[in-house]
């Protein structure tokens, strides 16, 4: 026995899975099939050298000649690669085809690029009529093969994915890893053939890495492996932006990239590593992982910057978008939370090719109030059907066939409805807003009153989805003066709420399950601000309360936030006077300008421009602008710069302030945002 025979016999040992292409090639060797091309394709390291060796090693069982080849050993032009097979068939190149059943294996295909077309019209068709030719290359065919006559019935391509969770299992089992460390490698891997082998070595070595970080030997492997090489700093750019976003779109690619970013798009759609989806581009997990972690090493500047420009971009998603583009926007947001307590949901969630959050519909119903009683018990299912008799649009679902997979109910309170004193965690919820910080006029409050899955569990992956989104979609689109959770499940859900900083507040028994409500008051802690705290957790896990200095005072009621309005406009150009403003604990200090003093003072005078574009507007904002704006030595005096009798300026006055007050409620309240550009406005009016 040869070396080479021994060796053969190494690697056949660990060789798992590849069913389906084992048995297309099968088919073929036996010839019950009529095909003879197959077109293998894969990032790499997925195993394509591995699967060619198998094949040869079943060609020449079948008694057929076989020759593998390795497409980096010869240079790309007929002469070369007629030559080399001739060699390895050890016949005269002129009678190639008459070596009966002759199997050609030409590996790192790749790198015969451009002798593809001579290969496609030339070199297969001299082949003996009954040879079978495999070419495995990380390329995905050329269009070409396509408009071959009679490849539909003569040709397939075969694209390598990723191993099972089963099968990976096995790998490590055959390559003597311990049972209790392979779960741990089996998820660190993705199923990814080369990243398992080079694990299953560590391990080997009694060095079990627990995050690809911890072992940047295997991750420069690995990268060089699955993405040998990046043409220029825009790629580079491009590429670390694929792996913070769920989808990679080429408006994302502009704002990291400027006027590269067609040119990139073009190269990465090109990439093995990188699938083109329906909503951008989504590059393969394990290239995402081996990026994460050597750009984190490399360059961590860079990625805070991209993080926090995909996080910006996403909130401005959900926050302007509708139906289908806002809940995939929420989705998108939810996958940045890559290191939270329920990244496992979303990794399941992530590897099911995700799922699109729907309305309910009556026909859910019935289906909702049976998972809720699977979960909390019939006496919870049947304050969800009745909750769903009054508000049937509280209910969100990720359906399929007809089936609710999970749903989760949210409510916007106060409803008015004698349910809300009937209802338990409702009428605690209530009862600790009247108590701690009751809603202003305009602002509502928002329950997840329930959510759980087919399994009638909390912790399915589809229900931390759907009630995600439901919750990111209301938190970021609402005025809401509170939002409020209800889960049985704390030893889930309450790690996780303390990682988006929600307080927990008390349970409350519901039939025979205990719910569990946190809250968190957006007054004090705004929804801009929260979500700074969020792009700073996405990144690094941290739970816990929000600090201390991103949280505002108590809010002012509505008379209180009138006077402090006028009193703001009067000291308009007195730092020291607004410094002490009960305004700038409000969301008016939260400017275009910062925060503080210079963020009220700035959304003062957005505010007065905002006037001037309502109806009738022009008048009372020239009044305010003369009267705390440019403002003249006294009143009497701003009348004579307007042209007006003294009791009208005053009369107008009085409106102005009136409607200047209740549109900077509305933006305290959340109902509303000023555009950027007012403040600007009325500096050239």
């Amino acid at each position: 026995m040869r070396l080479g025979d021994v060796l053969d016999e190494a690697r056949r040992r660990t060789f798992v899975g590849r069913d389906h292409e084992l048995t297309r090639f099968g088919e073929a060797l036996s010839g019950s099939s009529p095909r003879r091309v197959f077109l293998v394709h894969g990032v790499g390291g997925i195993g394509k050298s591995t699967l060619l060796g198998e094949f040869r090693a079943r060609a020449l069982a079948m008694g057929r000649p076989a020759v593998l080849l390795d497409g980096r050993e010869m240079d790309p032009s007929p002469e070369a690669v007629r030559a080399a097979l001739a060699r390895a068939a050890a016949v005269p190149e002129p009678r190639l085809a008459e070596v009966p059943g002759l199997t050609v294996l030409l590996d790192h295909y790749e790198h015969l690029a451009p002798v593809d077309p001579w290969v496609r019209g030339e070199l297969l068709p001299e082949l003996p009529a009954d040879g079978i030719a495999v070419l495995a290359g990380r390329d995905a065919p050329a269009p070409g093969w396509r408009r071959l006559p009679g490849w539909r019935e003569l040709g397939a391509v075969l694209r390598l994915d990723c191993w099972s969770e089963a099968e990976s299992a096995e790998f490590l089992s055959r390559s003597g890893v311990a049972p209790e460390a392979r779960p741990g490698l089996v998820t660190l891997s993705r199923g990814h053939p080369l990243a398992l082998a080079l694990l299953a070595d560590a391990a080997a070595g009694g060095d079990l890495p627990h995050e690809l970080a911890d072992a940047p030997d295997l991750v420069s492997a690995l990268l060089e492996g699955v993405v040998p090489s990046v043409p220029g700093e825009a790629y580079a750019t491009g590429l670390a932006t694929c792996t913070v976003a769920w989808a990679t779109t080429e408006d994302l690619l502009a704002e990291a990239v400027g006027r590269a970013a067609p040119a990139v798009w073009d190269w990465l759609v090109r990439q093995p590593y990188v699938t083109c989806g329906p909503r951008g581009l989504v590059l393969h997990d394990l290239a995402r992982d081996v990026l994460t972690a050597e750009l984190e090493r490399r360059s961590p500047d860079r990625m805070r910057r991209l993080h926090r420009l995909v996080h910006d971009r996403v909130v401005s998603e959900v926050r302007t978008g509708t139906g289908p583009d806002r809940e995939h926007a929420a989705q998108q947001l939810l996958y940045l939370h890559r290191h939270s307590p329920v990244t496992s949901a979303i990794w399941i969630v992530r590897s099911r090719g995700s799922a699109a959050v729907h309305p309910g519909t009556p026909e859910d119903i019935a289906q909702v109030v049976a998972l809720t009683e699977l979960n909390s018990g019939p006496a919870d299912a049947d304050l969800t059907r009745r909750w769903l008799v009054e508000q049937p649009d509280a209910v969100q679902v990720v359906r399929q066939g007809g089936r609710v997979l999970a749903f989760a109910v949210g409510l916007l309170l106060p409803t008015g409805f004698p349910l809300e004193r009937q209802d338990p965690v409702v009428q605690t919820a209530l009862a600790h807003v009247e108590r701690t910080a009751p809603a202003r006029p305009g602002e509502r409050i928002h329950l997840m009153r329930s959510i759980g899955g087919a399994d009638g569990s909390e912790r399915d992956p589809y229900a931390v989805l759907v009630s995600s989104v439901m919750a990111l979609t209301t938190w970021l689109t609402q005025p809401l003066a509170w939002s409020f959770t209800a889960t049985t499940d704390e030893e889930y859900w309450g790690p996780f709420f303390d990682y988006i900083a929600l307080e927990r507040l008390m349970e409350v028994p519901v039939g025979g399950a205990r719910h569990v409500l946190h809250a968190i008051d957006w007054r004090r802690l705004s929804p801009d601000r929260w979500m700074d705290l969020m792009n700073d957790r996405e990144r690094t896990g941290v739970t816990g309360p929000p600090p201390a200095h991103l949280l505002r005072p108590a809010p002012l009621g509505r008379e209180a936030f009138a006077a402090a309005v006028r009193a703001a406009l009067r000291d308009l150009h007195r730092d020291d006077r607004l410094a002490a403003s009960p305004l700038l604990g409000s969301r008016l200090a939260d400017g275009q300008e910062g925060c503080g003093v210079a963020g009220l003072r700035g959304t003062l005078l957005r505010g007065v421009a905002a006037v001037g574009r309502r109806p009738r507007g022009a008048g009372l904002q020239r009044v305010l602008d003369r009267t705390f704006v440019r403002a003249a030595p006294t009143q009497e005096a701003a009348a004579e710069v307007l042209g007006l009798p003294f009791s009208t300026y005053r009369r107008h006055l009085a409106t102005a302030l009136d409607e200047l007050v209740e549109l900077l409620w509305a933006v305290e309240i959340g109902e509303i945002a000023l555009p950027a550009t007012d403040e600007q406005q009325l500096s050239t009016d």
